[in-house]
């Protein structure tokens, strides 16, 4: 590392908003070369000092030093231009525009669309991120679009890069290219500020930490002297909570069954299923791991009831509902979670009050076709409490909540509704180590009530954390279920790579008795 005058020096930045104070006296320096840790759980302020450093926010109080010299940094092009660039964890790009328009936007050279369709293919894939560059953003997964994302910032060739959970929905395979990417270049003198909950990954990558707690600076760390259990506690200032899967006693009957279910897909972009077959059991959650674009998206779809199909293709019960929409799946006792929380999960405008009207109506929340709104404050103040929301009440709006925060809401909400069947995507995407937990902790014992569980997850820590059994989702077809004891984070990884055989028949469930922790350590 570098040991010249910092590429990178804040002195004593605060940022005071009308109901919090995000960042208080805030001081840290990177030096050129250097890959630096900002870790904090949800809301501790790490994305609004990086956004003072990007230009996008103004800091009330304090000064920046860009290689020695005082800078003030009014907007992001001015950043871009000083060579500082950034991956935001909830991403900036117009749907409406493909990969490469997005991407021209914040040029500020003249460019030729078709070399620069050129460049990002290049760039992309000597990165291992590829991307066609005419795809249309609005057709590409979560995955995808943080692709994009980080190419564009690596297009620019920047001195400084920002990174905001940039793996959250990366596979393993590609998460240690990025780290590749990212040490190589450290090693031609780019600065990193990276933010991650994976504190593993911090481990592996970082030479060193700043830690923040309530939008202070409460520690520094060198992360490959510490354990992922110390610099948890520096996080949360507790221990953090192990998940534990209670052991099921009830009868381990078939619950949520997917049969022979093929479709195509309407996207030219998108992925047809090839005759899926799985069965979920009662008291069992099952995960499904994938790389980004292998047919999640239509899955989920034909699943949740937003694009129906043949009628026997998805039973509940027993009872067909293939056939049925959203509103009526639900009726029959299905919940689901979509991966974007913002926009459709919840609505970023709305208080949590008119969020939990959104499938919670059916609780009582209507009469005569008029909406009770007490009830449905009620109803927003139970989740709030239950499921430890930290916010500003039932009024309180979506967007203002952390990602955390706003995930606990939504799995809340739809755990309320009591189900038969769970559908998750994504359920811990971009959430700090101390709330993860508390939400595998609350599916693992949601499932152990004998509600069957789908979660489908690009994280595979969280899944063998969680799953009692995990199968594998590869253009469009999916492997058998195999136990989660029988079977590793290396093996699911080459099946996400399309290396395995298409079932016959659905796998039989394993056992719910054993400790989701013991099994994850081992194959982690």
């Amino acid at each position: 590392m570098n040991t010249s005058a910092p590429r990178l020096q804040l002195l004593h930045i605060t940022k005071r908003y009308p109901s919090v104070v995000a960042n208080a006296d805030i001081s840290l320096s990177v030096q050129p070369g250097e890959i630096h840790a900002i870790l904090g759980e949800n809301g501790a302020g790490k994305s609004t000092l990086m956004k003072i450093i990007y230009g996008a926010v103004k800091a009330d109080e304090g000064e920046m030093l860009w290689d020695g010299r005082q800078v003030a940094i009014t907007n992001p092009a001015q950043a871009r231009r000083l060579g500082i660039g950034m991956v935001f964890q909830h991403f900036s790009l117009f749907e409406t525009l493909n990969v490469v328009e997005n991407i021209a936007l914040v040029l500020d050279e003249p460019f030729d669309l078709a070399a620069l369709a050129r460049r990002v293919t290049e760039v992309s894939e000597r990165y291992g991120l590829p991307l066609d560059p005419f795809r249309p953003v609005h057709s590409l997964s979560v995955g995808e679009r943080q692709r994009v994302e980080i190419v564009r910032c690596l297009l620019q060739n920047p001195r400084l890069l920002i990174l905001d959970e940039p793996t959250s929905v990366l596979t393993p395979q590609a998460v240690l290219k990025l780290f590749e990417t990212l040490r190589q270049l450290a090693a031609e003198g780019v600065s990193i500020l990276y933010i991650s909950h994976k504190l593993h990954e911090i481990q592996a990558l970082c030479d060193s930490a700043t830690i923040m707690r309530g939008g202070r600076v409460t520690g520094q760390a060198i992360p490959k002297d510490e354990t992922p259990a110390s610099l948890a506690r520096m996080m949360i200032g507790r221990e953090l909570p192990q998940c534990v899967a209670p052991v099921y006693t009830g009868e381990q009957r078939p619950v949520l069954e997917i049969r022979s279910l093929s479709r195509p897909t309407d996207d030219p972009f998108g992925t047809a299923l090839h005759d899926i077959s799985l069965t979920v059991h009662a008291g069992e959650i099952v995960g499904i791991a994938g790389i980004s674009g292998n047919g999640q998206a239509e899955l989920l779809a034909a699943l949740s009831g937003e694009a129906p199909g043949a009628r026997n293709a998805v039973c509940i019960d027993g009872a067909p509902v293939g056939h049925l929409n959203a509103g009526q799946r639900r009726r029959q006792g299905l919940v689901f979670v979509p991966e974007e929380r913002l926009g459709r999960g919840a609505v970023p405008a709305l208080p949590l009050t008119h969020n939990a009207l959104l499938t919670g109506h059916p609780q009582g929340m209507k009469r005569w076709g008029l909406v009770r709104y007490a009830r449905a404050r009620a109803f927003a103040e139970e989740c709030i409490r239950r499921f430890d929301v930290r916010c500003g009440g039932p009024e309180a709006v979506a967007r203002s909540l952390s990602g955390g925060n706003l995930q606990k809401f939504i799995v809340g909400r739809e755990i309320m509704l009591q189900p038969r069947v769970m559908i998750v995507a994504q359920p811990t995407w971009g959430v700090d180590v101390g709330a993860a937990a508390f939400l595998r902790q609350t599916l693992l014992d949601l499932s152990r009530t004998g509600v069957a569980i789908l979660v489908i997850s690009e994280e595979l820590e969280e899944l063998f954390e969680i799953s009692d059994r995990i199968a594998v989702l590869a253009a469009g077809r999916l492997s058998p279920a195999e136990a989660k004891a029988a079977t590793n984070a290396e093996s699911v990884g080459l099946r996400m790579s399309g290396l395995f055989t298409p079932p016959t028949e659905a796998s039989a469930p394993a056992s719910a008795s054993s400790s989701s922790t013991e099994s994850s350590h081992a194959s982690a």
